[in-house]
């Protein structure tokens, strides 16, 4: 019985016990032609003897035949599912089109391939035109940032809503999550307010843009919060009566970023900002208001810049610093100008090194300032 162009099925039987290379190529090439020819009706028992041959050679024939087949039934909603998933576990230049594009694969066997296999191709399923909840799931389980980002980047992977909590959760430490997050459209509003006060001043301008939620709200909701963790109500919830147990109960509930610290001391609410700027940087309170009063500034830039403050967002607390000074502010322009490029200076590895040593030993200060007269030695005559 003649296959095709004059072959038979007898003589593609002959080829198939033939183990030579360019045997195993011809019989993979003309198999799949056969398979793939519109122009041909094939029986039941044709094209069962295809795809038998077919997946006895995956494995035997070179990478580019085997890449040619996969682009081939990637598209074919009524491709042979035992050769799809045979491709689909395949090495990644083979497998991609198939885990990207065919909708033969069922979410076990996806599911299997993000556990089994390796992170391109748990990449190539984020790029499904349609993930299941399921399938997203095993997606988030491998905990790698990079495939959790490109899911989230897909709009129609079907995200539950608990995974979407747990990853909003993430974004506090893992920034790289909240652009992907806030762009989706089944990202509820009460997510997006909670993740207002850890996201960036830009992304937080977006959340007010994109989500109906009120700046009022906001303000009412931080002081629901602040409320909560404190345990206050009435007349006895004085805020500014516990600056320390404040401070604790604003990083507990992730509200306080580099503006809100400039918004606190903007509001003349010093104790308050050395509280929470002593928590940020692990450091005893009563050494971060000896930095905040200093004449020079310098150990106060030191911290910041150790804890990553902008030097847009250092130079407003250095002024407003100077503001809170008993008697108002006693330096000009030209000592903050020079605290300033102090700080442009500074480098913040090593600045985070000298962190580490005030949080060990506070009196390090003080040692570096008593050897500084005796460094310069006495006066010239």
């Amino acid at each position: 019985m003649p296959a095709s162009g004059g072959i038979t099925f007898d003589e593609l039987l002959g080829l198939a016990r033939d183990k030579t290379a360019a045997s195993r190529r011809l019989l993979a090439e003309t198999v799949s032609d056969l398979f793939f020819d519109e122009n041909k009706v094939l029986t039941e028992r044709e094209r069962a003897l295809m795809v038998d041959i077919l997946r006895r050679l995956i494995h035997d024939v070179e990478m580019s035949i085997r890449r040619m087949l996969a682009e081939r039934l990637a598209d074919r909603p009524a491709a042979p599912r035992e050769l799809v998933v045979e491709l689909a576990n395949d090495e990644i230049e083979v497998a991609h089109p198939i885990l990207v594009r065919s909708e033969v694969l069922r979410d076990p066997e996806l599911i299997e391939i993000i556990r089994h296999r390796t992170l391109e191709h748990q990449l190539a399923i984020t790029m499904r035109t349609s993930i299941s909840e399921a399938v997203c799931e095993a997606l988030v389980e491998t905990s790698n940032f990079d495939v959790i980002a490109a899911l989230l980047a897909n709009p129609n992977a079907r995200i539950p809503q608990a995974t979407l909590e747990y990853l909003v959760e993430e974004s506090k430490q893992v920034d790289r999550y909240q652009n992907p997050l806030l762009d989706r459209g089944d990202l509820p509003t009460d997510l997006a307010k909670r993740m207002y006060w850890w996201v960036s001043a830009a992304l937080r301008t977006y959340v007010l843009r994109k989500f109906p939620i009120d700046s009022a709200e906001l303000d009412e909701s931080l002081e629901s919060t602040i409320r909560a963790s404190l345990g206050l109500n009435g007349r006895d919830a004085s805020l500014r009566r516990k600056p320390a147990a404040l401070a604790e109960a604003l990083l507990k509930a992730n509200v306080v970023t580099h503006p809100f610290l400039v918004k606190i001391l903007r509001e003349g609410e010093v104790a308050l900002f050395i509280a929470l700027l002593a928590k940020l940087a692990g450091l005893r309170g009563t050494l971060v208001r000896r930095f905040m009063f200093e004449p020079g500034g310098e150990a106060l830039a030191v911290t910041c810049r150790a804890i990553g403050i902008e030097k847009q967002v250092f130079a407003t607390i250095l002024r407003l610093s100077r503001k809170a000074w008993p008697g108002g502010q006693r330096n000009g322009d030209e000592q903050l100008k020079a605290v300033l490029a102090f700080y442009d200076r500074l480098d913040e590895t090593g600045a985070r090194s000298l962190l580490r040593r005030w949080q060990r030993d506070p009196e390090f200060l003080d040692a570096i300032r008593r050897l500084e007269p005796a460094a310069k030695g006495p006066p010239q005559p």
